[in-house]
């Protein structure tokens, strides 16, 4: 044994021996070459046969600025959105492409080099090795790390490789359906043959991808149809087909009973049961979807692509069932007397099978496209599917019109009166018909992307008018049954918030306005941002999107302070109101006041209030008041030139609220008008005249300009004054006595102060004497003083003392004499 060790261990050295040089020689390359993991060039036999080798550090550098470069392209495609660019694009990947594949051309040398190296060496004994060779041991582990270094360059090579294949494969991808999407692209016409070649004969591409596509479906279905699966999955089938055709009529029936039995006997019923039509069309569709998914796709995890084409027949189904929906209730041709648009019975029935027709095949064209779009079929398969739907919808929907006319025509050469139709549904009609035309033109002369763009968006707008004309009948309806003074609801509005009935039309017509203008709010978006196919669940998100846009969003206003300012504002008003009703009826009165103060204290205190409530509701909205320095700016604009006015006047009604110069109740005279004081408003008073009209007087007059209030004062006595003029010859005291019986003996005149006449004037007319008498309030000085007219004439005839005449100058024609 001991000799056969020494002889191996001979053997050994002896080899040893003979590679030292060689190892000598790598020992050497590799120090100058590879000092930090770097690679000697090739010879230069080699240089005609393979690019010349390259270092790691440079290889990993280029791989870096290679992986950069793809990102910069990916970020690029997102933003591109023409032909153009996706070309230029493509371009660049495939240029990547190919400098990956020289980069690892000349990667591969390195490793092949280093593999005859280890090779060269051998393995690693399993024992270990014997002393002497750890320089061998050495020159084998940094052999092996730096082919695992070159193994892993190799493979980061190799998957920037296959990423820039699959980009390239998706900006194909991009670019065909680029192309498929433009409007503008023009190719065979319905009339040629060249369009009707994909139903018979069709390319391999897309044979196999409609094959794969196929075996997917078919995998599907048979993970449902296995023995033991066959009667759960017929049981679940025949339970959504149920629930689809019967369990739409159960629903309809539950719904028309309530609708009948629980709602009043007015309009509201009519667009009620016209909207549990289209819902229970629409309820029952979705849960027999449902069912159908369960029977379907309970035992089998979905691909991508089976996923996708779910969410388009989910979305397909539900739109064509809400036009079928849609199509019976505003027809209705089971009961006439639901009907909601003025549409004769004879036409009404004429169209009734047109919607459904429409639904079922929108939904088989639609299908179709969708697979088309899914299996990402050739550009003249997938313009032949756009060219099936535009054309069954552009001919259905213009049988329908066609179909409609002509029994309108038959229904006014019968003599019968026709249907009365407002402009806005002629301007409908017309531009409804014009859409066919446009869209069976642009499908003969072989633009199917614009005809298909057409029909579809035809459709779309059918789809939303009617909903929101079912919708703002319905509004309208609620609004009007709700605060309906004849109804229970509205008599106990009336009963439960003291409101008249005047108040409860406003009411209504405020409510029915503002619904009917987010209706047609909703509309604009669903028009705008929607399309064939959209949910209610996209176009609530597209509405939440623009009713948060960057213009509310800069006045932080979101639906959830919405809310909140909307219920302060209602529990505002409503304290508002119990406060003012409480300070007029309790507080005021038990204080003693009188009505002209308690007027004014609570008119200061409702506008006081309304501004506080403005302000507290603002706050609720979370209106950043900074935000608000363009209002400012233009009311700062608008008070300089147009608003001075009304600033001013509003700024004099506070005046005359809190100073009370005038107050209501008070007579005044101004400008030679004398009345009472009935309101003061914010803007402008409200004067009464002695003939019950009633006179307006801003509030600056009656702080600029000279008033005179006559129930002013601590006194609330009036005063009867007259003047009369007697001849010369009258006896003063005879007349002075007389006045002052007069006076004594009328009840309204005060006995303290006592009447007096004073003798006034003494002129060639006459003496002039004035008695004075005092009343209890000024509103009856003047018929006090009609009265003492009355008497005093009738006691100076008795005296035979008549009143003196005024000497006037009369001036006649005298005519001349002749001196001829």
């Amino acid at each position: 044994m001991a000799l056969q060790r020494l002889s191996a261990f001979a053997r050994r050295i002896a080899l040893i021996a003979l590679l030292s040089p060689l190892l000598s020689l790598v020992s050497v390359s590799t120090a100058s070459a590879f000092p930090a993991a770097a690679v000697t060039a090739p010879s230069a036999s080699s240089v005609d046969a393979t690019p010349p080798p390259i270092s790691l550090t440079e290889a990993l550098a280029q791989l870096k600025q290679t992986q950069a470069k793809q990102d910069s392209i990916k970020q690029q495609t997102s933003a591109s959105n023409n032909s153009k660019d996706l070309d230029a694009l493509s371009d660049a990947t495939q240029q990547l492409s190919t400098d990956v594949d020289k980069l690892r051309s000349q990667i591969v040398p390195l490793r092949a080099q280093t593999q005859a190296q280890l090779d060269v060496l051998g393995p690693a004994p399993v024992s270990g090795e014997t002393p002497g060779t750890e320089a061998v041991a050495r020159q084998r582990a940094s052999l092996t790390a730096r082919k695992d270094q070159i193994d892993a360059v190799l493979k980061l090579a190799d998957d920037q490789k296959a990423n820039l294949d699959i980009l390239s494969a998706q900006f194909a991808k991009l670019h065909r359906g680029l192309l498929k999407n433009q409007l503008a692209l023009r190719s065979s016409g319905i009339f040629s043959a060249q369009f009707w070649v994909p139903l018979m004969h069709r390319s391999p591409e897309d044979g196999q991808r409609l094959d794969a596509f196929d075996a997917q479906v078919r995998a599907m279905l048979r993970s449902v149809w296995q023995p033991g699966q066959r009667g759960l999955t017929s049981l679940l089938l025949a339970g959504a087909l149920v629930i689809w055709l019967g369990g739409r009529k159960l629903v309809q029936r539950g719904l028309a009973w309530f609708c009948l039995n629980c709602l009043p006997a007015t309009r509201l019923r009519r667009s009620a049961l016209a909207l549990s039509t289209a819902i229970s069309t629409l309820l029952a569709t979705a849960v027999a979807l449902q069912i159908l998914y369960l029977a379907l796709a309970r035992h089998f995890e979905l691909t991508p692509a089976l996923s996708d084409l779910w969410d388009e027949v989910t979305k397909l189904t539900l739109t064509c069932a809400l036009i079928s929906g849609l199509g019976r209730a505003l027809l209705c041709t089971h009961h006439p007397s639901w009907r909601l648009p003025a549409l004769a019975d004879q036409v009404a029935r004429a169209l009734r099978p047109f919607p459904s027709t429409l639904a079922a095949l929108l939904f088989v064209s639609g299908a179709v496209e969708a697979v088309n779009r899914i299996v990402d079929t050739s550009l003249s398969v997938t313009l032949l599917g756009r060219g099936l739907v535009s054309l069954v919808t552009a001919l259905t929907i213009g049988a329908a019109l066609l179909r409609a006319n002509r029994v309108r025509n038959e229904l006014a050469a019968a003599g019968e009166a026709p249907e009365t139709h407002s402009t806005v549904a002629g301007l409908i009609h017309a531009g409804t018909a014009l859409a066919i035309i446009a869209s069976l033109f642009a499908l003969a002369i072989g633009y199917i992307t614009v005809a298909r763009f057409i029909t579809y968006e035809l459709v779309w707008f059918e789809i939303v008018l009617c909903g929101i004309y079912v919708l703002m009948q319905l509004n309208r309806d609620i609004c009007a049954s709700l605060f309906s003074a004849n109804l229970s609801s509205g008599q106990q509005l009336k009963n439960l918030l003291g409101l008249d009935d005047k108040h409860l039309e406003q009411v209504q017509t405020v409510l029915s306005g503002l619904g009917t203008s987010l209706l047609m709010l909703l509309a604009v978006v669903a028009l705008l941002t929607g399309g064939f196919g959209t949910t209610p669940a996209d176009l609530l998100n597209s509405f939440i999107g623009i009713i948060g846009g960057q213009r509310l969003k800069s006045l932080n206003i979101m639906p959830a302070r919405i809310t909140n300012a909307v219920i302060g504002l209602g529990v505002g008003f409503y304290l508002l109101r119990s406060v003012r009703r409480w300070l007029d009826r309790e507080f005021m009165p038990a204080l003693g006041m009188d009505p002209g103060m308690r007027m004014s204290l609570i008119t200061l205190f409702t506008n006081v209030g309304y501004v506080l409530l403005v302000l507290m509701t603002l706050s609720l909205l979370g209106v950043r008041w900074d935000s608000l320095a363009w209002i400012v700016s233009a009311l700062s604009v608008g008070i300089g030139f147009g608003l001075q006015e009304i600033v001013k006047n509003f700024v004099s009604g506070l005046i005359l609220l809190t100073e009370r110069p005038v107050k209501v109740g008070d007579m005044i005279s101004i400008a030679g008008v004398e009345g009472d004081i009935r309101r003061i408003n914010v803007r402008a008073t409200e004067i009464q005249l002695p003939d019950r009209s009633t006179m307006i007087v801003p509030n600056s007059q009656l702080i600029s300009q000279n008033v005179r209030n006559v129930t002013m004062g601590d006194s609330t006595q009036g005063v009867a004054t007259l003047v009369l003029t007697f001849p010369l010859d009258t006896d003063p005291e005879q007349v002075r006595d007389l006045l002052l019986g007069v006076f004594r003996e009328h009840s309204a005149v005060l006995e303290t102060p006592a009447p007096s006449v004073m003798f006034s004037q003494l002129t060639p007319d006459g003496i002039t004497l004035s008695v004075t008498g005092y009343v209890g309030s000024p509103r009856i000085a003047a018929s006090t003083k009609s009265d003492l007219l009355y008497a005093i004439l009738k006691q100076l005839r008795a005296a035979g003392v008549t009143l003196s005449n005024p000497r006037t100058l009369l001036v006649q024609n005298v005519p001349t004499k002749n001196h001829a």
